[in-house]
């Protein structure tokens, strides 16, 4: 009766918790949030001041007594109680329109491949101390290639590569489950790094995160010879600690990711090399899928494609294809019970 109840007035729910970014769907309106895992903290009084976008625009801006920070480390939680507040303001926002009595939703929620029963369990606490009353746990690449809809049931090599922000998840998905992958934290927050790194030794600039993260957007590119594209590099002079601003060309920032971008490339080979070789002959027919934000690398696709030596094509909207997986399996129960990973609460 209850759980009829629950069906009838609660709001089931499927969140992709990135480190990056937490993107929350629901069956009936699709995606409704889609805000930066950023929380605003006050150290004195752990009151929470901002979730999201205005708790980013806080970040290098606060006094010392407020602390912006990113709970999520490579996808796995690193604060658990900054998780379960964010987790709970996500949850609250959905069902702010709901009924109280049936405000507690069953709950699809996506982790990386690489991750430990001890880090489920963190994420299925927190996910229920956040006022979820079921919590179904998947992998990330499972739920990318579900939101691909990619015939990950059938006895056919599906083969996707996840560039988040704090991790690069490779997969080779066949009948419902993962045969083959590798897993890199070379991902797009290393590559912000890499673009502060460069800045700092060759222009002696110090740039903040936000700001390497846009010059990737605007003018990152995984080719050398792409098109040459300008833009403006502000920051603090090394030397002098005065604000100074240079501008810097795509040449400059392939250079900065050069290293990471080959990295990632030949992670997928090594993928590829430990595949079985039937899956291997379906994977060069068909090809691999490209997903997450960095895929929207100007390039990567290409790079991939030219040193794998198969197709390479990027998803419908590679952001959010992790978490419309997710939303999928919300309405194919049976499809959850083949990939749900096994809960670790029953084990403690």
């Amino acid at each position: 009766m209850f759980e009829a109840l629950f069906k009838k007035f609660g709001k089931d729910i499927a969140i992709d918790l990135g480190t990056a970014n937490t993107l929350v769907y629901t069956p009936d309106k699709g995606i409704v949030i889609e805000e930066p895992s950023v929380v605003a903290v006050n150290i004195k009084t752990e009151q929470i001041l901002a979730v999201g976008h205005e708790a980013k625009q806080m970040l290098g801006k606060t006094p010392p007594h407020i602390q912006v920070t990113r709970p999520l480390t490579e996808g796995i939680i690193s604060d658990y109680e900054v998780t379960e507040k964010m987790l709970k303001y996500f949850i609250d926002k959905v069902h702010q329109d709901g009924f109280s009595i049936a405000s507690r939703p069953r709950v699809v929620i996506a982790v990386p491949l690489d991750v430990t029963e001890v880090e489920i369990k963190a994420v299925e606490d927190a996910t229920l101390s956040a006022g979820a009353r079921e919590v179904h746990i998947i992998q990330e690449p499972m739920a990318a290639a579900i939101g691909a809809r990619l015939p990950i049931q059938e006895a056919v090599g599906n083969m996707i590569v996840d560039v988040g922000a704090g991790k690069t998840e490779i997969a080779v998905i066949s009948l419902s489950g993962v045969v083959t992958w590798k897993s890199t934290p070379i991902a797009g927050d290393e590559l912000n790094r890499n673009i502060m790194q460069y800045a700092r030794e060759v222009f002696n600039i110090f740039v903040g995160e936000a700001h390497a993260e846009q010059i990737k957007i605007k003018v990152g590119s995984a080719i050398a010879n792409h098109a040459h594209i300008e833009f403006p590099m502000k920051g603090r002079d090394v030397i002098t600690g005065l604000p100074k601003e240079i501008t810097i060309s795509s040449e400059h920032i392939y250079e900065a990711i050069e290293r990471s971008i080959k990295t990632i490339v030949e992670y997928v080979k090594m993928t590829l090399e430990v595949t079985p070789p039937e899956l291997t002959a379906d994977i060069h027919e068909r090809g691999l899928l490209l997903t997450g934000g960095g895929a929207l690398l100007k390039g990567l696709d290409s790079v991939i494609s030219h040193a794998a030596e198969i197709p390479v094509r990027i998803v419908d909207d590679p952001l959010t294809s992790v978490v419309r997986g997710a939303g999928i399996l919300l309405e194919d129960q049976e499809l959850l019970k083949q990939v749900t990973l096994p809960s670790a609460r029953s084990k403690s």
